[in-house]
């Protein structure tokens, strides 16, 4: 388990909002882990994993990008069909309601990586291991 930050950015919905965060944000070195945004209508969200959440947030700040910051948790988990549903159970079983999810693996790669928010983070924090 990895505790981190995830960064929420609210955008309107038009061609070049995500790639100019992804822009600003590598422009400072700051490489984006994991991303997840969805539009609806004229708005959209943008959720953020980075590998320096303290640099990202002097450069999100400087470039006067609002953002909300949620502490957030990843986990690597082995590439198997069912591994992400006994994970999730276990975070279920102990109560533990999740505020986001979002969840990758490479096609043939070993291992796979949830990141989630909670709404109580205390109680997530050995729901998995």
């Amino acid at each position: 388990m990895a505790k981190t930050k995830q960064f929420t950015i609210t955008v309107d919905n038009h061609p070049g909002a995500v790639a100019g965060i992804a822009k600003t944000l590598g422009d400072a070195k700051v490489n984006i882990l994991s991303l997840l945004g969805s539009a609806q209508g004229t708005a959209g969200a943008v959720q953020l994993i980075v590998d320096d959440p303290r640099r990202a947030k002097k450069v999100l700040d400087a470039a006067r990008i609002s953002y909300q910051e949620t502490p957030a948790e990843a986990y690597d988990l082995p590439n198997k069909p069912g591994v992400l549903a006994k994970s999730l159970e276990k975070l279920a079983a102990k109560g533990v309601n999740l505020s986001s999810i979002h969840a990758t693996a490479a096609k043939g790669g070993k291992k796979a990586v949830i990141v989630y928010t909670v709404e109580a983070a205390a109680k997530a924090a050995t729901a998995i291991a």
